[in-house]
């Protein structure tokens, strides 16, 4: 999809932020791969998205009221069958209307879940004065805990990247341990630079929040993406 029909869609509705599948969206048109998402305005199309992608599966409350949607129980893991799913996006309507009432549900995302492998974090934020910064690190408790994140202003090249991925304390990670093989750099510079060339050209955006990215031997996968538009 267009980035440009993306942004534009959230900005005249007034939107300071895009709803889960429109990030996705926003990031596949970067070329940054995704965990299979389909996106339903009701239980019953969940349930058909969810045969389409396979088992198992996520699905997560869209909505433009809700920033932690785990926190109103509007998040459910490892849904295996059809059924699991209309079901489960029934008790998110009610656990939503139960945590935060009032509200707005406009729909599910439903998405593959990925297999274990290294979480790791992509994110940018505008700075007043060093303008688009991008932020690399280890994902999940380590990003929280450890603060083990490197920086560069955009514009971001491969060999920049590469350079962001060498420097945190727990690089070593990356390159092998306990009989895990070391997972490909190249796939998240990849995502690196993309989320530079994102963050250069439209203004509009003012932070990207890739968390977790989950990263294999042979490719790293985006399984999460929040975006935050600029203040009008």
């Amino acid at each position: 999809m267009n980035p440009r029909k993306i942004l534009d869609k959230a900005i005249t509705e007034g939107r300071g932020k895009l709803l889960e599948h429109e990030a996705l969206q926003l990031m596949e048109a970067y070329g940054i791969k995704v965990a299979e998402y389909g996106f339903a305005s009701k239980p019953e199309e969940a349930g058909e998205i969810s045969e389409k992608i396979g088992y198992p599966v996520v699905v997560k409350v869209v909505s433009p009221d809700i920033s932690h949607k785990t926190d109103v129980g509007g998040v459910l893991l490892g849904l295996s069958s059809k059924n699991d799913v209309v079901k489960g996006c029934e008790t998110i309507i009610e656990n939503v209307k139960a945590r935060q009432p009032g509200a707005k549900i406009v729909g599910f995302l439903v998405q593959k879940m990925m297999p274990k492998g290294l979480e790791v974090i992509v994110g940018s934020t505008r700075d007043q004065v060093f303008g688009s910064v991008i932020m690399f690190g280890l994902g999940g408790v380590f990003v929280e805990v450890l603060r083990d994140v490197t920086f560069r202003v955009a514009p971001v090249s491969f060999e920049d990247a590469l350079e962001m991925i060498d420097e945190i304390k727990a690089r070593r990670l990356l390159e092998g341990y306990r009989g895990q093989p070391p997972v490909d750099k190249k796939a998240i510079a990849n995502i690196i630079v993309s989320l530079s060339n994102l963050m250069e050209e439209n203004p509009e955006v003012y932070s990207v929040d890739l968390n977790p990215i989950i990263a294999y031997s042979d490719k790293a996968i985006a399984v999460d993406a929040r975006v935050i538009l600029a203040p009008r």
